[in-house]
């Protein structure tokens, strides 16, 4: 059967236009691994493509949860790889794409995901509280408990550390073990792409610009009528929260565009941060296309034959995988 091909990389890198690329020459489907895009009716702030920008190529997980939904990594793990099977199943070739590191990981890697309990985690989530004054007491739990965890989670990051802890609490080992090996379930290729930062930054002041041209606000008046506010994860998104601030009088537009910047620049230091130690990925540099310089053509056919080189390199091995 097919090999998955996957395309990686931070936010506005070109993901997807290059994913719907891939999909047309290779004869293969898009799977969504952008846990944003996940939500229906979340277009504008998250750049999906529209139908007419898929050029007729079907996608996966998109638009499948209400914004009232929470993520989850479990959820996402078994219906992406059941997307994922069913595609090579009638011999097309699965291209996953996306920026959430943990989710691309979850869909392609050998991971199990933890058990989780909503009573334990309302408890330490009270025990944070709403102005996350407790959260430096349980980052100190935390280096106690797992240490390895401890250094690999942002200490401002409350949420990741309410996980671990009720992890730890729920199975009784580190969560740290719980982390996942770069092994891939699949025979897999991985495309990674990348942008100097002066461009990267450059990009997504643009993107933001458009976000609100495009009418962003109007999204969210819509999706806050739907039940945005009362989201765990969607009311949090970057745009998505900082329109609703603007919205109740709490930002200016120019706040609350500035501060969307700033929280999507360190969002990509993040993706760049948790893809660059994977050696599985083949990096590919599409700066010269961010600035102009290389028609988005050239970087498509170059990927390609890359990936295309790679399965017949590596057609043999992925046979026995295939057969294991």
């Amino acid at each position: 059967m097919p090999p998955v091909v996957a395309v990686v990389g931070a936010t506005a890198t070109g993901k997807s236009d290059l994913g719907v690329a891939l999909a047309a020459r290779l004869g293969g489907e898009v799977v969504n691994a952008d846990a944003m895009q996940l939500y229906r009716g979340m277009d504008v702030g998250t750049a999906k493509l529209s139908v007419a920008e898929r050029q007729g190529i079907p996608h996966h997980q998109l638009d499948v949860l209400g914004v009232r939904d929470e993520a989850s990594v479990a959820a996402y793990q078994r219906e992406a790889r059941a997307d994922i099977d069913e595609v090579r199943r009638r011999g097309l070739v699965p291209v996953l794409v996306g920026g959430s590191g943990l989710y691309v990981r979850a869909a392609l890697d050998l991971l199990d995901i933890p058990p989780t309990d909503p009573d334990v985690r309302r408890r330490l989530e009270a025990e944070v509280g709403d102005d996350a004054a407790g959260l430096p007491a349980l980052v100190e739990r935390l280096r106690r408990l797992d240490p390895v965890a401890a250094d690999r989670i942002l200490p401002t990051n409350a949420r990741r550390v309410v996980r671990a802890l009720e992890v730890i609490e729920l199975t009784g080992r580190p969560f740290s073990a719980t982390m996942p090996e770069r092994t891939h379930r699949l025979p897999t290729v991985v495309v990674g792409l990348r942008v100097d930062r002066p461009v990267l930054d450059e990009r997504l002041g643009l993107r933001i610009d458009r976000m609100w041209e495009q009418g962003l606000l109007d999204e969210v008046r819509a999706l806050d009528a739907a039940g945005l506010r009362d989201g765990r994860t969607a009311s949090k998104a970057l745009g998505y929260a900082q329109a609703l601030a603007q919205l109740d009088g709490d930002l200016s537009e120019g706040d609350a565009k500035d501060l969307t910047a700033t929280l999507t620049r360190k969002l990509a230091r993040r993706q760049e941060a948790w893809f660059r130690p994977d050696p599985r990925i083949d990096w590919h540099d599409a700066t010269a296309v961010a600035v102009g310089e290389r028609p988005l053509g050239e970087l498509h056919d170059a990927v390609h034959e890359a990936v295309h080189a790679a399965v017949l390199d590596a057609a043999p091995r992925l046979a026995r995988e295939d057969e294991a």
